[in-house]
């Protein structure tokens, strides 16, 4: 029986674990559960899973819960020696500790949160250097794009791989220059033509600043540098993503937009087992076309991808920018041809080639906060 700890249980990511776990309950044990608010939806799972230990940020708030109460948050929930698997679904860089955390005490980790990566690439990768093995068992993406590099490269020699390709639907504005999106409204930019997320990631993926930041995780799953490292507009996100070898052949995974799928393989790996997400067969596919994706057509994707190529602290630098152009987008504070130059107007102010430790990461993710939110008139947290 695998024993799981699920951080981010009420999230889209979270809902969907529990519905897979749901399914083989002969092999899945919930061991710990932690979610943004201890509200109504976080109750119920409390409930559903009477077992598991419990966590959020609010505080206890019920004596009821005090018998499974984790006082030493995220971090004692990764840390568990009863847990296997740690599946981290949560926001932001208060994923980070958790995972190194979870690392250092030899547990598994399913990882759905790209901060992680994008801030403390460096510190997780020393972490798994120290573990040693299969550095794609104790880290097992979750995201469909690297869950299906991942899965097209078992078997395979990494030093036989040309390239990896990532593929983007393109968001609601493919195809429209530039140019044309200076008054596009919030609404508009939430209307996601493929996938059912949350508001930041869905801002994320019409910038496709969400495409340059899963570059960066790529360079850190797959240690293979950022020249080897492309992505390619795909409407039907149908192809999660391919993977080109030295010889010129390619290998894609293929399947229905469902996060479910690559959850499982997460939580299942080495093991294929029956899925809660439905199949479609090839005949009806139709037509799966690409395209280039131009940098200079989407200027804050370029911005990322160059300061991810320079490194240093640029991560946390880009991370913290991000959120707080999409908090303002999204609150009528900039326009959403505005978070392309704000994130690079960030990097210009705050980048230098040193790699921080994980204090500051922190320090530096909450300067560039502060900064950006008084600049734009946002209440400073």
């Amino acid at each position: 029986m695998t024993r799981l700890a699920l951080l981010g249980s009420t999230g889209s990511i979270g809902r969907q674990a529990l519905e897979v776990i749901e399914m083989h309950r002969d092999r899945f044990e919930v061991g710990a559960l932690a979610a943004g608010h201890l509200d109504q939806a976080f109750r119920a799972q409390l409930e559903r899973w009477p077992e598991a230990a419990a966590w959020t940020p609010d505080g206890i708030a019920d004596p009821t819960l005090a018998g499974r109460w984790a006082e030493g948050g995220l971090e004692q929930l990764a840390a568990d020696a009863k847990v296997d698997i740690v599946l981290v679904a949560t926001t932001g860089i208060a994923a980070l500790p958790a995972v190194l955390a979870a690392l250092a005490a030899g547990r598994r980790v399913a990882l759905a949160n790209k901060e992680t990566l994008v801030t403390g690439g460096h510190l997780v990768d020393r972490a798994l250097g120290a573990l040693g093995g299969d550095r794609l068992d104790w880290l097992r993406p979750i995201d469909s794009e690297h869950s299906a590099i991942w899965q097209c490269l078992l078997g395979e020699r990494l030093d036989e791989v040309e390239r990896l390709i990532l593929t983007a639907s393109g968001g609601p504005f493919r195809g429209r220059p530039v140019t044309e999106l200076g008054d596009v409204t919030p609404a508009e930019a939430l209307a996601h033509p493929t996938w059912q997320m949350g508001p930041k990631i869905t801002i994320d993926s019409a910038t496709l600043v969400n495409k340059a930041f899963e570059a960066i995780e790529a360079r850190w799953l797959y240690r293979l540098p950022y020249s080897r490292i492309e992505a390619v507009i795909h409407p039907r996100s149908m192809v999660h993503s391919l993977v080109e070898f030295t010889d010129g052949s390619y290998k894609a995974q293929v399947g229905l937009p469902d996060m479910r799928m690559p959850i499982q393989f997460a939580l299942t790996y080495p093991r294929r087992l029956s899925s809660p997400a439905r199949g479609l067969p090839p005949a009806e596919w139709g037509s799966l076309e690409f395209g280039p994706l131009d940098p200079d057509a989407v200027p804050a994707y370029r911005v990322v991808r160059e300061a991810a190529d320079a490194g240093g602290n640029r991560g946390t630098v880009l991370n913290a920018a991000d959120e707080v152009a999409v908090e303002a987008f999204l609150g009528g504070r900039l326009t959403f041809t505005g978070i392309g130059p704000l994130i690079e107007d960030a990097v210009e102010r705050w980048g230098d080639a040193g790699e921080p430790e994980l204090a500051e990461i922190h320090a530096i993710d909450r300067e560039v906060r502060q900064a950006l939110r008084r600049d734009l008139g946002l209440d400073v947290a």
